[in-house]
Parts: C-alpha cells; sequence; structure tokens
C-alpha cells in the first residue's frame, strides 16, 4: 500500500507540474465573425497616368514614306515591357472635347489624323493630310495625356474578356481605372 501511495503522489506532482504554468489563463470563446464588407472602388494599381500637358512646337517630317508634322512627349514610365505587353492610351483635349488618338478632324480645311507613336520613354505625337497636299500644324496649345496599362493588370476578377480600352471613351476609361479626367 506505501508503494501505491508513493506512485500516486508522484503521479499527482508530475501531473500537477505539467499542466499548470504561470501564464495559464481561461480560454475566452471566440466571436463571431463580421459580415464581408463591400467592393472596394476600382483603383490604379500599376496603372500609370500623366497630367495633362502641352507638347513642344511640332516640326515637319516624314514618317513611313507619310509627310505631316510631328512632336514628341516625354512618357519616363513607358518600359520595354509596357511596349511589349501593355496597352498605350493617347488623348488630345481642346475646345470641344477629350479624344483618344488617332484622332481625325478637318482642321485646316483638310482630312487629316494624328497619331500617336510609342517608343521608350517617348510618344510621338504625328498629325498627317490624307490628300499628302502638304502639312497641318500641332498647335502647342492641345492638351495632351497618356495612360499606361501593364499586361500584368486584368481588367476583372471574373472570367469576362478584357475590355478594349481604344474603343472606350476617355471618360470611360477615366471611371474604369478610378483617375480623375
Amino acid at each position: 500500500m506505501k508503494f501505491l501511495k508513493t506512485i500516486f503522489t508522484i503521479l499527482l506532482v508530475a501531473i500537477s507540474t505539467i499542466s499548470c504554468s504561470s501564464d495559464d489563463g481561461t480560454d475566452g470563446t471566440n466571436g463571431v465573425d463580421g459580415q464581408q464588407g463591400a467592393p472596394g472602388a476600382p483603383g490604379t494599381a500599376n496603372v500609370i497616368y500623366s497630367a495633362w500637358i502641352n507638347a513642344p512646337v511640332a516640326a515637319a517630317e516624314t514618317v513611313d514614306g507619310t509627310s505631316g508634322m510631328s512632336t514628341t512627349i516625354n512618357a519616363p514610365e513607358l518600359s520595354d515591357e509596357i511596349l511589349s505587353k501593355g496597352t498605350i492610351l493617347v488623348y488630345v483635349s481642346f475646345g470641344s472635347g477629350t479624344f483618344t488618338l488617332p484622332y481625325t478632324s478637318t482642321a485646316g480645311g483638310f482630312a487629316n489624323t494624328i497619331t500617336a507613336v510609342s517608343s521608350l520613354k517617348k510618344i510621338k505625337l504625328f498629325r498627317f493630310r490624307h490628300d499628302q497636299g502638304g502639312t497641318v500644324n500641332i498647335p502647342t496649345s492641345l492638351s495632351w495625356r497618356y495612360i499606361l496599362i501593364p499586361g500584368g493588370v486584368t481588367a476583372a476578377t471574373s472570367k469576362a474578356a478584357k475590355p478594349d480600352y481604344a474603343k472606350m471613351s476617355y471618360e470611360e476609361v477615366c471611371a474604369h481605372f478610378n483617375i480623375q479626367p
């Protein structure tokens, strides 16, 4: 019997030592999870856009055999990665609105188009007449803005097709990426 009392005492001491520590406290009950919040507004993660800028004075130039006027705006964020995999949108703004390039009008009395030719860190603005009869200037008073969309940016979290940003209006693109017009 003395042997059993000794084993019982040893077991009690061992159990007390193992199960107790000075920092043990009483566990509380888990709280109830809150409701899922509303989705946030689309952001501009990875999308780069410029302020409205004026371009330098244009000069006569021939591009791919077409005579016209050109000027260049700096786009320091325009990388090889964006050139090869991304989307580059360029807009012109003047008195009657904001327009996506290429933009065709009858300024100067002749049908002409302003287009953008992108290269590393630069965007060339080129205006040519459709009849090849001369040139129409690119006024320095016009305002320009570019939006660079890297190739890794998804248009939506669903499996829906990526929007064709070039077919969207300037206002639709700004709303989509939460950009102040």
